[in-house]
């Protein structure tokens, strides 16, 4: 028999009323005077006596006699019922002897506080089911003790205060273990001080490449040095699931500007370290809130083959690894406080990507909610590798003419070149189209401004010439001219043991190896190279290297790398040649560690080694080996004609590139693509704007006569295509050609820098024009006296006044947001504008709106009161938005084809002439008001077209609302307004 069910199927109100005898009442009251509280206080057969043992036995039979009744299988065998309620009787008289208190009991639960009173009762001497049938009214009884101990303010009132007692203990414990113990918070603010700080100082400045300056003076502070370079990112279409070709454009320090995870693409040399050390610098010492920046070079990081780190080991190779709290940098990635920049995909071999990519991915899972930037060269990985991980991939565009410009006198003046080299260099850059095409990132415009000083202005005109020339100069240091008695070292020498240790590097997928290990690659070449003996053994060798060359530097004490991948690769290549390694360069055609390797290899070899690195490309066929071998052929100064002719004719097999990934990797082998791309007349969309990725991607001015000949396209992408590629080329040459005269004109010309606006002139047809903070007001005016637009939105902090508007009297439609200094507007009065959209708070601007005869809409954002009798009567007005703190609608009837009215979250009606002025708009079709103006609306005005009710307030309508809403509005359907417009 299953005892155990008994309790369940006997219902709380036949059981709690006779518990309840058991027990006497009490007054209110904590209890406190009679501590502690026993249970044998409340019995009713002790202190009051309510209860003697008779009655105590009749309430056990009857609590038996109940149980026995309820539905279901007889729990008990007949003849032992009397037995069970004897048992019963002197168990529940044992409650007068525990010395529990009430609280305790409770604390205990029902289970426990059963087998306590059960323990303090004589044995029941029951058979076995009888005895389970007991313990169980028992727990019953139990929990119904425990549950009117519960309910009795003296036991509320007691609990409280011991409760109270126990938190203060508990305060006071936990204060001495404080006062005891350094608070971790407290040590993590402050190693964060200390890291920030160093974080800072490491980063904050820069190598000038080439300059031959005093010991310490080489290095460039990086506020000084830095560029700000533009990065561009392709936004998805959303309806076709494709590419869109028009991207959008940022300066690359505002990577996160929407965005917490970014894969950056960039060349070699394009500055991503650069931009790297930006970040964490001004992360480092930005104010408010900091993030927690983590410098990871990929590099320096798996150089042995190791595991990529936990986050415990994030700052191992650096002078803090191990001084940080016990697990801090755990704790600042759980908090979403951390700046994971992760340098160098591309500098790892190949086959350790993925297993990078794995460790991102498990980091991103196990801490969500930080920023990751993570850089590559362009080919290293593919389109979607991190796409996953939710990164949004970008690309650092080449250095723009203006960036040329900018670096150029940054670089004279860290170098404190005498007057007027910085001069004849930009002039140079801008005569020499071959020159301006290698000035195209940070690196190479560098050793330009040095080798133009070092050479008093006589300057290469290639890139193996640059590069040779660079390392001419690299190496062959001034110590003599300084008064320094060093043995002197020919470069030659040099060159045949540095080339050593960057073939090495190539081979092995690395930018970075151990110290030891150059001593020894030395070691085994200077049998050969017996000129370098005059400076010692291989430790001497590498330390004269390391000191002296500045071509290598120390980025640990145990590690070396050459300061730029490009002489790593140059070498490489110098390297491979020598050892007669054709094939091997042919082998790796598809490695994009080797790509530059290859380009350099055909530009130093000898004719006959360039005819057999490019048939070696060819004929291993793949694409990439194939856009190789094409975009060798501008390196090689001599060559078979029929080799480069059917070089050419393989590309063509390419063609036209099926995806932008493919175009832009077929521009980037240089202006000889442009004969090979589409037909700007003949190209349909797809192929036009595939051609233009190309096209833009060779830097050469040469792709802006071939661009302008898609400047009638019938396409919006293809005209917004072109459009984004100004930045990539001579301002004003592009604007010329191109901008100016597109047909249709840009609907909304972005123009972000004063190089943009001057560079305009005279538009075929008017344009629409955007201005961004970074244009000035003199730029902004001079361009407006020049061009009629159509279009104008102004987005430009700095200005006080719209003077230079005045004779636009082709303005059509008008945007003025985050102006925050605008305080003069007259100089918009009366112009024909037929769209405006204003965040403005001008005083003036309530009389220079009423003088828009022409206006159809108006959306007005202000700080200041706003009256309907400021349009005027003249506008056939059919859409208005009023944000202000008070809306006057006085007159607002007149404008009878109103077709949308949004009368903003403040307005309510001043009296019953509103309601008179909302029912004259018969047309009106949308209504946006506050929820709270409802009553008044459907009591007072009819809108027989209205089809589109909007409420400012999210709060549900009392039904019987509704039913009038729709009765007055039958057509109109009711939604809720949850923006809150900025003023």
């Amino acid at each position: 028999m299953d005892a155990t069910a008994a309790g369940i199927r006997l219902a709380s109100a036949v059981v709690a009323p006779l518990i309840k005898k058991l027990l006497r009442t009490e007054g209110a009251g904590a209890g406190l005077v009679d501590r502690p509280r026993r249970i044998s206080s409340y019995v009713s057969w002790r202190e009051k006596r309510d209860l003697d043992a008779a009655d105590l036995r009749k309430l056990a039979d009857h609590l038996v006699r109940e149980a026995l009744r309820a539905p279901g299988e007889r729990p008990l065998p007949p003849g032992e019922e009397a037995g069970v309620a004897a048992a019963l009787a002197a168990t529940l008289h044992a409650l007068g002897d525990l010395t529990l208190s009430d609280v305790e009991a409770v604390r205990l639960g029902p289970g426990a506080f059963a087998r306590r009173l059960r323990a303090a009762a004589p044995h029941p001497g029951l058979s076995r089911d009888a005895e389970l049938f007991h313990d169980r009214l028992v727990e019953l009884a139990c929990l119904h003790i425990l549950d009117f101990f519960t309910q009795r303010s003296t036991f509320v009132a007691a609990t409280l205060v011991e409760q109270s007692r126990l938190h203060a203990e508990t305060i006071a414990k936990v204060d001495e273990l404080l006062r005891r113990l350094p608070r971790q918070d407290r040590r993590d603010t402050a190693f964060e001080e200390r890291y920030l700080a160093y974080v800072a100082r490491r980063h904050s400045s820069l190598t000038i490449f080439g300059l031959d300056l005093e010991p310490g003076s080489s290095r460039w502070p990086l506020d000084a040095a830095y560029v700000s370079l533009t990065a561009r990112s392709a936004a998805r279409d959303e309806d076709e699931g494709t590419q869109n070709p028009a991207p959008r454009f940022l300066p690359a320090e505002r990577l996160f500007a929407g965005h917490d995870r970014v894969l950056l693409r960039g060349d070699a040399g394009s500055g991503k370290t650069t931009l790297i050390q930006w970040l964490a610098v001004s992360t480092a010492g930005g104010p408010g809130r900091r993030l927690i920046p983590y410098v990871l070079p990929l590099r320096t990081l798996t150089r042995h083959g190791e595991r990529l780190p936990a986050p415990r080991d994030f700052l191992a190779g650096t002078p803090l690894a191990g001084e940080a709290p016990e697990g801090w940098e755990s704790r600042v990635l759980g908090d979403g406080r951390a700046l994971l920049l992760v340098d160098g995909i591309d500098e790892i071999p190949e086959d350790e990507r993925e297993g990078a990519r794995d460790w991102l991915a498990d980091l991103i899972t196990a801490y969500p909610g930080n920023r990751w930037l993570v850089t590559s060269r362009p080919s290293a990985v593919r389109r979607d590798w991190l796409s996953g991980e939710a990164f949004t991939e970008v690309t650092l565009d080449p250095m723009s003419p203006a960036n040329v410009r900018a670096f150029i006198e940054r670089w004279h003046t860290a170098a404190a070149v005498p007057e007027g080299y910085a001069g004849l260099l930009q002039d140079s850059v801008r005569a020499k189209p071959d020159l301006a095409r290698l000035a195209t990132n940070p690196l190479l415009c560098g050793l330009i401004c040095a080798l133009h000083r070092e050479r008093r202005g006589f300057l290469p005109t290639g890139r193996k010439e640059l590069y040779a020339a660079a390392l001419s100069m690299l190496l062959h240091r001034r110590d003599r001219e300084r008064g320094l008695r060093r043995p002197c070292l020919a470069e030659e020498p040099q060159l045949q043991l540095l080339q050593r240790l960057a073939h090495w590097l190539v081979r092995n997928g690395r930018t970075e190896m151990d110290r030891s290990r150059a001593e020894a690659l030395i070691a085994d070449g200077l049998p050969a190279v017996p000129a370098a003996g005059v400076l010692g053994d291989a430790r001497a060798v590498f330390a004269y290297f390391l000191e002296r060359t500045g071509l290598l530097r120390a980025p640990t004490v145990d590690t070396v790398e050459f300061v730029h991948r490009t002489f790593q690769d140059f070498l490489g290549a110098r390297a491979a040649l020598d050892e007669g390694g054709v094939d091997e360069l042919a082998l790796h055609a598809d490695d994009d560690q080797w790509e530059d390797v290859i380009r350099m290899a055909v530009a130093q070899g000898r004719p006959r080694e360039r005819t057999e690195i490019i048939r070696a490309l060819l004929d291993r066929g793949t694409n990439r080996a194939v856009l190789l071998a094409y975009a060798s052929l501008q390196y090689a100064a001599e060559l078979d004609p029929a080799l480069r002719a059917e070089a050419e004719a393989a590309v063509r097999h390419l063609l036209p590139p099926r995806s932008e990934q493919e175009a832009e990797e077929l521009g980037r082998t240089g202006p000889l693509v442009l004969e090979l791309l589409a037909d700007p007349a003949t190209a349909d969309e797809h192929g036009a704007l595939m051609a233009l990725a190309a096209a833009g991607q060779t830097l050469s001015e040469r792709a802006i006569p071939y661009l302008a000949g898609f400047r009638a396209s019938a396409s919006d992408r293809v005209r917004a295509a072109l459009v984004s590629l100004w930045i990539r080329f001579d301002a004003r040459e592009y604007a010329r050609e191109v901008i100016e005269r597109l047909d249709p004109a840009p609907a909304a010309l972005r123009i972000g820098r004063d190089e943009e606006a001057d560079a305009l002139h005279a538009f075929e047809r008017r344009p629409g024009l955007y201005f961004t903070p970074g244009v000035s007001y003199r730029a902004l005016s001079e361009l407006c006296s020049r061009v009629q637009m159509s279009y104008l939105s102004l987005n430009v902090s700095d200005i006080r006044d719209l003077d230079f508007l005045r004779g636009q009297t082709s303005l059509a439609k008008l945007e003025i947001v985050r102006c925050t200094g605008l305080t003069d507007v007259t100089g918009l009065r009366g112009l024909p504008l037929e769209e405006a959209r204003l965040h403005v708070s001008a005083p003036s601007l309530h009389d220079v709106i009423s003088s828009w005869t022409c206006l159809r809409s108006l959306e007005l954002y202000t700080k200041l009161p706003w009256s309907a009798s400021g349009l005027s009567s003249e506008a056939g007005l059919e859409s208005l938005l009023l944000d202000a703190p008070t809306v006057d609608v006085t007159g607002l009837g007149r404008h009878t084809g109103l077709r949308i009215l949004n009368l903003g979250q403040h307005w309510r009606p001043s009296g019953p002439t509103d309601w008179v002025e909302l029912s004259r708009l018969e047309q009106l079709e949308e209504l946006a008001v506050p929820d709270d103006v409802l009553e008044g609306l459907v009591e007072h005005v009819r809108l027989p077209s209205l089809r589109t009710l909007r409420l400012y307030g999210d709060e549900e309508l009392p039904p019987r609302l509704e039913e009038r809403l729709a009765e007055r509005f039958p057509e109109a359907e009711i939604d809720s307004l949850y923006t809150v417009y900025e003023q």
